[in-house]
């Protein structure tokens, strides 16, 4: 061949191979007809190969035009992605992005991360609504969710997904509750104790599916107690009057950890599917505004800050909001 295939030769292919005939092609060109039947021609001859057979009704792809044109398909698309690739890194990100968390993350954490985003990325918009139902992504329109597990099953497939940091459920209690009613020595004790139990969607948390951190032997206690609440943060609050042990998210109670006002109970073990995860409907090219997000936050939260600092928002929320585990 005297040079290789070019983008037009390309084009050239797939608009006869979806018209069926070279008028037809040359009409949606607004070219006369000899000058596709010339082109074609022209490439078939650098080629050696025949890719079309003739008819006076119709124009059909021969198996070596097929086979052209269908790595034709992935050419073209990988030459757009490369052009908006481009386009996109000379360019400040624009444009809307709408998300979806859990409340109690969402607004204790990745609210005020996506504040100090959108201040580095002054065109961008966030949006941001906190539910405790993961809603149809898609469907309604968003880009992605920040979500404290991830997609199982045979949906996995459909979704994207990235671990944004690991979380894990812990036991504690107060001071005072320890004072009162003793350290249990390991899981079986718990049944004794009074277990304050977080209730949200008509599910069951009075069964705690423990894991020993060292060797991930598992143990599944049903756990009772007088108290129970919809609302984590009530049940938070309960824990901390020293009304009993809760299981909570570390993100949650590591500053009343840090402080001494809650003491890790049997702090070998703990409930290890919280990790906190970027999910998003899968899709063949995300935005750069999108990926810039994810990178933004893998990058925050890599560290796991609420081992290290307060949370950044003030703690106090109505109280019939449901905050997360």
């Amino acid at each position: 061949m005297d040079y290789p295939l070019d983008r037009g030769d390309l084009e050239l292919l797939l608009a006869i191979r979806a018209h069926g005939s070279l008028s037809a092609t040359a009409s949606a060109a607004a070219v006369v007809p000899s000058v596709v039947t010339k082109r074609l021609a022209a490439l078939e001859s650098r080629l050696g190969l025949r890719l079309f057979q003739r008819t006076t009704r119709r124009v059909t792809p021969t198996a070596e035009g097929e086979a052209l044109c269908e790595r034709a398909v992935k050419l073209l698309h990988d030459f757009s992605m490369l052009e908006r690739d481009l386009q996109e890194r000379r360019s400040e990100p624009a444009g809307l992005i709408r998300l979806a968390a859990t409340f109690g993350f969402g607004r204790l954490w990745l609210g005020p991360a996506l504040a100090e985003f959108q201040a580095r990325h002054s065109q961008l918009q966030v949006q941001l609504q906190l539910t405790e139902q993961l809603p149809d992504l898609a469907v309604q329109g968003f880009d992605g969710a920040v979500w404290l597990w991830s997609v199982q099953g045979q949906r996995a497939s459909e979704w994207v997904t990235r671990r944004l940091a690991r979380n894990q459920r812990v036991l504690v209690a107060s001071p005072a509750y320890l004072k009162r009613r003793g350290m249990p020595a390991n899981p079986q004790d718990l049944p004794q104790h009074d277990c304050l139990v977080v209730r949200e969607n008509e599910q069951r948390f009075d069964i705690w599916s423990l894991q020993k951190e060292r060797d991930r032997a598992a143990s599944r206690i049903r756990v009772q107690g007088p108290l129970s609440s919809n609302s984590g943060e009530l049940v938070r609050d309960w824990c901390l009057a020293g009304h009993g042990i809760m299981l909570r998210s570390l993100w949650d109670i590591a500053p009343q950890i840090a402080s001494g006002r809650l003491v890790r109970v049997l702090p070998g073990y703990a409930m290890l599917d919280a990790d906190i995860h970027w999910l998003a409907p899968h899709q063949a090219q995300t935005p750069k505004r999108t990926r810039l997000l994810i990178d933004f936050l893998v990058e925050r939260f890599r560290g796991e800050p609420w081992r290290l600092s307060p949370a950044p928002a003030a703690r106090s929320a109505p109280r019939g909001s449901r905050q997360t585990r």
